[in-house]
């Protein structure tokens, strides 16, 4: 027999009554048995009912990202983000350049698109034997579009040497990292999505 629950209200209807959920168990050798899971009062009831639906609404089905409502300039949250429902060309030199020892990084773009997914996209000239920080790993995964010369990928300790037209995707919190391992430079494209939860390391 199928499970079900019985859910019954003591002999007081009003304030101080209680309510007692049963369920009742599959026949074992002809025999019924009664669990009685837990027993509350009114209030109690109400209350977990109320944030069973509260919960329920604040959570996209199906594990989805919820999108961003028409019209909105910035995802909600404590850190608004734009949204990129507007169609627009980065030219290359209107990028801005950030200078460091192993090279050079152009921000592209960082918002969210109107389905919910956090995005981050920039441009990394790479010098020779050089790498653009050590192995990590982060709760965003990565999309990596190499454009000129050779790098090398650490996908979590197996090394995978990748060249022009190559793409790479670093998964969620798994270790990874990147070298040049060319002769002349190297250029790729970095596509993040997902929210950053901070840089892990090893």
């Amino acid at each position: 027999m199928a499970d079900h629950l019985v859910l019954s209200m003591g002999p007081k209807p009003f304030a101080g009554s209680s309510f007692r959920i049963q369920g009742e168990m599959p026949r074992v050798a002809a025999q019924s048995k009664i669990l009685s899971i837990m027993t509350m009062n009114r209030r109690d009831l109400c209350v977990a009912l109320s944030t069973l639906a509260a919960v329920a609404a604040a959570r996209p089905a199906n594990g989805q990202t919820a999108p961003i409502a028409p019209g909105a300039t910035s995802a909600p949250g404590a850190q608004a983000e734009p949204v990129l429902s507007v169609q627009k060309v980065y030219p290359f030199e209107s990028l801005p350049v950030a200078q460091s020892a192993n090279g050079e990084s152009r921000a592209v773009v960082h918002g969210v698109l109107p389905t919910g997914e956090a995005v981050e996209l920039h441009e990394t000239t790479l010098l020779p034997g050089h790498v653009p920080h050590p192995p990590h790993k982060h709760r965003h995964s990565e999309f990596m579009l190499v454009r000129e010369g050779a790098v090398e990928f650490d996908n979590d300790g197996k090394f995978e040497r990748v060249g022009p037209g190559g793409v790479i995707f670093a998964a969620s919190n798994v270790m990874h990292g990147l070298k040049n391992v060319g002769e002349t430079n190297a250029n790729y494209f970095v596509i993040a999505v997902g929210r950053e939860s901070g840089v892990m390391g090893a």
